[in-house]
């Protein structure tokens, strides 16, 4: 696909003015408070992956609704003293996986919580009733309400995974980032917009941003399922952008303050580049791109890392 949208200098400065609701804080605090009134519970067990370079727990945590959450912890086996940790979020229609998919920070020397997508993919959460894995449709499941809407849910984990890896005895709770990219780039944005504890967000082709032009411009899913939804429900089409306000990524970046590393392609059709600078240009903290001008939704994938890993070590000290 050819560079389909704004062009480069066009979206260096793109920041339109996305109405938000008028009780976003109050919502989020009201989430927040009630998951906070479940007991986090975090369980850690060491799990034999037959990777004698890392030690491996099975993790499970207490999300929301008191619903357990899923996730693995790897570290580097042969370190000393606390070390920086990595929170990982999953890409739409990923599970946590297997724990030899997550061995690039514990090669790098950081402790990572990999945490598993409620209801997504090759992951062992189910979405409290809802029957699960499940690899589409997600978009739109409760986005007639603010309070049922899935990604409400899935955020509300986010956030408290972040509590549950700073439990641990070899993580510094003051070196924590939180990193994803596409589903996992817009979970990363909501936490850093939730939190303010958190020394760094690794903000990847993030999704769930500037829903309406998304909808508007491209044709690729997952957006295009909120499309296919209008189509047949024509009387939904306001009533569901009004519950997708409290959820997109451009107010909650605009609540961060941790630095950030974003990245975006430019021939993205699944996350239109428009979309992410909507959000990168309102981030609230310190903030850098990096851009991949002949690239999609895979963005700078393997090479990603040459930027990420010294951000990180700059960042860490």
């Amino acid at each position: 696909m050819a560079q389909f949208d704004l062009p480069l200098d066009a979206l260096a400065s793109y920041a339109p003015t996305i109405p938000e609701p008028a009780g976003f804080d109050d919502f989020w605090k009201r989430t927040l408070d009630e998951a906070a009134g479940h007991d986090l519970a975090p369980a850690f067990e060491p799990y034999d992956a037959l990777l004698p370079g890392v030690n491996v727990f099975d993790v499970r945590f207490t999300g929301f609704g008191g619903q357990r959450v899923a996730a693995w912890f790897l570290t580097p086996r042969h370190t000393s003293g606390p070390l920086p940790a990595i929170v990982q979020y999953i890409g739409y229609g990923g599970g946590r996986g297997r724990p030899h998919e997550w061995l690039l920070w514990p090669a790098a020397g950081y402790a990572v919580l990999v945490m598993d997508t409620r209801g997504q993919g090759d992951g062992d959460t189910p979405d409290g009733a809802h029957a699960g894995p499940q690899h589409v449709g997600l978009m739109t499941r409760g986005v007639l309400d603010p309070d049922d809407y899935y990604y409400r849910r899935l955020f509300t984990d986010a956030v408290r995974a972040v509590d549950a890896v700073k439990t641990r005895p070899e993580v510094d709770p003051s070196r924590v980032v939180v990193a994803g990219g596409s589903q996992g780039g817009a979970i990363t944005q909501a936490v850093a917009g939730l939190r303010s504890d958190l020394r760094g967000a690794l903000v990847d082709v993030p999704f769930l941003t500037h829903f309406r032009r998304a909808t508007e411009i491209t044709d690729a899913y997952p957006y295009r399922e909120l499309a296919d939804m209008f189509a047949v429900n024509r009387d939904k089409v306001e009533q569901t952008f009004a519950t997708l306000a409290y959820f997109d990524g451009v107010h909650f970046a605009a609540r961060a303050t941790a630095p950030a590393l974003y990245s975006v392609g430019l021939m993205d059709a699944v996350c239109p580049p428009s979309t992410v600078y909507a959000a990168f240009n309102r981030y609230g903290g310190p903030k850098q791109m990096v851009v991949w001008p002949y690239n999609g939704h895979e963005g700078g994938a393997t090479f990603q890392p040459l930027h990420s890993l010294p951000w990180l070590r700059e960042l860490f000290g």
